[in-house]
């Protein structure tokens, strides 16, 4: 099969387009012809800090995660999959799982779910890995009808589903973005948007809140805006984060009582644990996409298999609205 390689981490130069040797399907597994696959930030920390990273797979090696495609075999032991079923997941391109830069993935069936019928594929492969990350970041924080919501970077990848999420699940919606274009997207969505650039977090808080402070804040931004997260959450709030590799002073969750919540998605494929729940939370994404809950936002530019590299370098550039996306077929 056709595959983008890299011999070696560094830029995206390393990308090699090589004949690697089709998955030969196997228990527990599906082998998935991939009809297309997604960027996320995460495959471009791999492709750039490698060993530094303990999840970073053996070299060379086949990167990406996200993909939907068509299932062509079914190993011992699959019931719930069948040849000519339509799938999506986030099964690959860490540790020893070969990740998506190729036509066919080896899937293990629990990392997967039936594809939302009324996305094509392209729309589905962007969905895994922020759609997983966004839920488990709400139902983590025990997200209720009701409850104002901050989203921290709701024009992002994990934000613009999270922004949708949490209007599907009643809640009063609030999102930052830095531009006009970003609070337009945030405010199509439903969500009152909040421009940063021009807002104190004191002063959104007191404008939207009366001083109270957001019931959840789900900060997908991470690093030095973990503290603004703080700031703007009301006393035994949940704080929920995606980014939080940095010492930070946790003396305001000590005195507003706050719970916070780490969201690291890759924990079932890294360590074998929990796999099912990747499945399981694709499934109801599924059943909330179908139901007209939530729909991915993909960046106008399309990509083919080939060009992996400027893949990741549309959405290193920051110009990127919505999920880049690869077509492999």
């Amino acid at each position: 099969m056709k595959a983008m390689i890299i011999n070696n981490f560094g830029g995206t130069e390393e990308f090699v387009a090589t004949e690697v040797a089709k998955p030969q399907v196997t228990a527990g597994n599906v082998l998935v012809r991939i009809a297309a696959t997604s960027v996320n930030t995460i495959d471009m920390m791999i492709r750039q800090m490698g060993a530094d990273l303990p999840f970073a797979p053996e070299l060379p090696g086949i990167l990406g995660m996200d993909f939907a495609g068509t299932v062509e075999a079914v190993g011992e032991g699959v019931t719930d999959f069948a040849v000519g079923d339509e799938v999506y997941g986030c099964a690959g391109g860490l540790g020893d799982l070969p990740g998506t830069l190729a036509e066919f993935i080896l899937a293990d069936k629990r990392l997967i779910a039936h594809k939302p019928k009324n996305l094509s594929m392209k729309e589905a492969a962007a969905i895994p890995l922020v759609g997983i990350t966004a839920l488990e970041g709400l139902t983590r924080a025990s997200i209720n009808a009701g409850q104002k919501v901050l989203v921290h970077g709701g024009a992002g990848g994990v934000g613009h589903l999270a922004v949708q999420l949490a209007k599907h699940f009643g809640a009063d919606v609030y999102s930052t973005g830095g531009n006009a274009e970003q609070l337009a997207l945030i405010e199509s969505f439903g969500a009152t948007g909040i421009n940063f650039k021009d807002e104190t977090v004191e002063q959104y808080v007191e404008k939207h809140t009366n001083n109270a402070g957001f019931d959840m804040v789900f900060d997908t931004v991470g690093g030095g805006n973990l503290t603004n997260s703080f700031a703007a959450a009301k006393l035994n709030a949940q704080v929920s984060t995606t980014l939080s590799l940095l010492e930070v002073d946790l003396s305001p969750v000590h005195f507003k009582g706050l719970s916070l919540n780490v969201i690291f998605m890759l924990i079932p494929m890294i360590h074998d644990f929990n796999r099912q729940d990747h499945g399981d939370k694709l499934t109801k994404l599924a059943q909330i996409v179908e139901a007209g809950g939530m729909r991915p936002v993909l960046d106008e530019q399309d990509f083919s298999l080939e060009d992996a590299a400027k893949a990741h370098d549309r959405l290193a550039s920051g110009q990127a609205m919505g999920k880049v996306v690869i077509s492999v077929q």
